[in-house]
């Protein structure tokens, strides 16, 4: 008896993108049960990697575009974004131009992520509406900045003035001194197109929830950066508010990739949505789980958090109603997984770990893992259905 083997897995962080982890998991399948059919549909949440899984999962559905821009310290660089659905709609993943992997690890330090821009994404978005889309979908994730999506907005026509009515530097730091913000010359086309930002996120802009508490130490802001940056970026939501009407500081998701929904929210008629739920519409993960047999996701580390909102999980409770049965594959399992055996969307969750090793080994050893693991997941199948 054949099977159809959906593999949809998140990125193992750090180790494997969500195209490498289906590419694993489908190669130690087939090398037991060859005769079976695998669908991949790698997966992400809208922050790094998303563009890549998206290219992989439509083929030839999806086309993908280079553009000369910049990337968060304003040297120059080309970055990809992904054209869907025959050209009338748009992908843009913001880590492709503005992420922290752009950044060297001795450059991740408080005065970077004071000057760091999302211009680069800006430059992104408006390629997408030169080629003539009718939607654009912003995924949100990975960012180097903290610029509340000022660079974004300024690749596109709007102005940061001073008191003086002096235009700002680029950075989230030059925040502190906005007087006015002049949307005058923003781009009319952002008024005519559907835009979607997907983010899972639900950070507000500022305070000890916001963008620059919380995920600015990532991106190398010290305490003396995180306080400045976050009186920044307060000042400017007052500004965005004086300027729109719109009282987008308090709005959870303000705060993803350092506030640049704040500036989405407030200039244009952007609708935020979960990522996983904007990714899995876009590859047709739906239509794929209505003929599977079995699901196969993963990711690097399954933990309480899993259950709320991950990757994983959304592909599994999806799967859900249909009946299908999932399987979990992750790199380890962390504080709270033992709340995963009560979570009904969840069939099996399996650490890939064959042997005692370390975090870097493991990390270095994940393709193999992940084959080994579903080499000895199919053998089990293949077992239950010869005693079935």
């Amino acid at each position: 008896m054949s099977l159809r083997i959906l593999v949809a897995p998140d990125s193992f962080g750090g180790a494997l993108d969500s195209v490498g982890v289906a590419d694993a998991i489908a190669a130690g399948w087939s090398s037991v049960r060859p005769d079976d059919e695998i669908v991949r549909r790698p997966m992400a949440d809208g922050g790094e990697g998303t563009l890549a899984a998206l290219a992989a999962a439509l083929g030839d559905e999806a086309d993908r575009r280079q553009v000369s821009t910049v990337d968060p310290l304003g040297r120059p660089i080309e970055a990809d974004w992904l054209a869907l659905d025959d050209g009338r709609g748009a992908f843009v993943e913001m880590a492709a131009a503005s992420g922290l992997a752009h950044l060297a690890l001795d450059e991740r330090s408080a005065d970077s992520v004071r000057r760091a821009s999302t211009r680069g994404t800006g430059d992104l978005v408006r390629a997408a509406l030169d080629a003539g889309v009718s939607r654009v979908t912003v995924g949100l994730g990975g960012s180097a900045t903290n610029d509340g999506g000022s660079g974004l907005l300024r690749a596109l026509g709007a102005r940061f003035l001073d008191g003086d009515g002096h235009d700002l530097p680029e950075g989230g730091a030059a925040l502190a001194n906005v007087d006015r913000i002049d949307a005058s010359g923003l781009d009319p086309r952002l008024a005519q197109v559907a835009l979607v930002v997907a983010s899972d996120v639900t950070n507000t802009l500022v305070g000890s929830s916001g963008a620059s508490a919380v995920y600015g130490p990532q991106k190398g802001a010290d305490p003396k950066a995180v306080r400045e940056l976050d009186a920044a970026l307060a000042r400017y939501g007052g500004a965005i508010e004086q300027a729109t009407g719109r009282l987008v500081a308090d709005l959870p998701g303000a705060g993803a990739a350092g506030g640049t929904t704040a500036a989405l929210l407030g200039f244009t008629a952007a609708v935020l949505r979960p990522g996983v739920e904007v990714v899995a519409e876009l590859i047709g993960l739906a239509d794929a789980l209505e003929s599977a047999s079995l699901v196969i996701t993963g990711e690097g580390r399954a933990d309480e958090q899993t259950l709320h909102g991950k990757t994983a999980m959304g592909v599994a409770s999806l799967a859900r109603p249909r009946g299908t049965p999932v399987v979990l594959l992750c790199g380890a399992l962390g504080p709270g997984a033992e709340a995963l055996a009560a979570a009904t969307a969840l069939t099996v969750v399996q650490p890939i770990i064959d042997r005692p090793m370390t975090l870097d080994e493991a990390m270095r050893d994940t393709p193999r893992l992940l084959q080994a693991a579903a080499a000895r997941l199919a053998r089990s199948i293949g077992i239950g259905l010869e005693l079935g």
